[in-house]
């Protein structure tokens, strides 16, 4: 008797699925020096998603220029003098405008969080965020060591559900040409 081989599903951890969102929340980014998405999520729900760029309405650093480019701000330093939001406060001032509560929740993001990020995030009652790539700032670390906000680097994660194996009948093997 025939029987199909075991298989494997490769579906994603949850925070895969969500980072994943948060790579495709990125690509609405219009910053010229890194993209950036972000994902508020409570009990397995999407509540808000922030990607970094300039204000509504507002042109872009890729229409204007970047002042931080142009004056050689090193990266991690001086964020008031970009003309963008970063993912972080775009996705938490989403919320706030939508009267969506975010305390409790976990944010998915593209990058470490700088300070000022930290610091709303601290506040907005977030209470763990996953990330993928480091961004390089200090006291943005020190901050959130100090907070009771879990802190993690993404890692990719599957979770295998075995499939049965299946009995062909006599017929089903004819019909799909096999051969004991």
């Amino acid at each position: 008797m025939v029987t199909t081989k075991d298989k494997y599903l490769k579906r994603p951890s949850w925070d895969t699925y969500f980072m994943n969102i948060a790579e495709e929340v990125s690509t609405r980014a219009t910053c010229i020096k890194r993209n950036v998405g972000a994902v508020i999520v409570k009990d397995k729900q999407i509540l808000a998603t922030g990607y970094n760029g300039a204000p509504n309405g507002m042109k872009h650093g890729a229409e204007v220029g970047c002042l931080r480019e142009q004056l050689n701000v090193p990266s991690g330093t001086h964020h008031e003098l970009c003309r963008g939001l970063h993912a972080e406060q775009n996705a938490i001032i989403q919320a706030a405008r939508h009267g969506i509560h975010i305390d409790g929740a976990t944010l998915y993001c593209t990058y470490m969080p700088c300070v000022i990020c930290s610091k709303m995030i601290i506040n907005s009652g977030i209470n763990r965020i996953v990330f993928k790539g480091y961004y390089p700032d200090e006291l943005a670390v020190q901050m959130l060591m100090e907070s009771n906000i879990e802190v993690s680097l993404f890692e990719e994660k599957y979770e295998n559900e075995k499939i049965e194996s299946v009995e062909l009948s006599d017929e089903e093997k004819e019909r799909y040409n096999l051969s004991c």
